[in-house]
Parts: structure tokens; C-alpha cells; sequence
């Protein structure tokens, strides 16, 4: 099977995408492990772009949608 140009397209992308995801691993690395070690949740938005969450945050919210309905019943 002959190698076409649209091959070598594909190749030089996929390349270049594995390149950029490791360039932002590593631009990232230290806030990702600090989040990881305060177990905080992480999602990568874009180039050096991320969301860090603290899932703490969920309980304070159960328990004041609980208060809630206690004192509105």
C-alpha cells in the first residue's frame, strides 16, 4: 500500500497533538500534583487552562439544602 500525502498529514498532526498535550502536562504539573494531594478534582480545560475543585464543597451544600428544608417545613 503506497504511503499518500494524506497519511503523512495524519502522522505530522498526531505528532504535533502529543507534543502539545505533554507541553501542558508539564506546564501544569506541579499545580496538578498539589491538587492531587489535597484531593481536589481536576479537569483540563484548554492549553494550561484547568478547573480545580475542592469536592468538600458538595457536602457544605447538602447539609445547607438540608437546613433549608428543616426550617421550611
Amino acid at each position: 500500500m503506497p504511503f499518500h500525502r494524506t497519511n503523512a498529514l495524519l502522522l505530522c498532526k498526531a505528532r504535533l497533538i502529543l507534543l502539545r498535550d505533554g507541553a501542558d502536562r508539564r506546564l501544569c504539573s506541579a499545580q496538578d500534583r498539589w491538587a492531587y494531594e489535597l484531593e481536589w478534582t481536576t479537569t483540563r480545560q484548554g492549553f494550561g487552562s484547568r478547573l480545580y475543585r475542592d469536592p468538600r464543597f458538595d457536602v457544605v451544600r447538602e447539609v445547607e439544602e438540608a437546613g433549608r428544608l428543616v426550617l421550611a417545613g
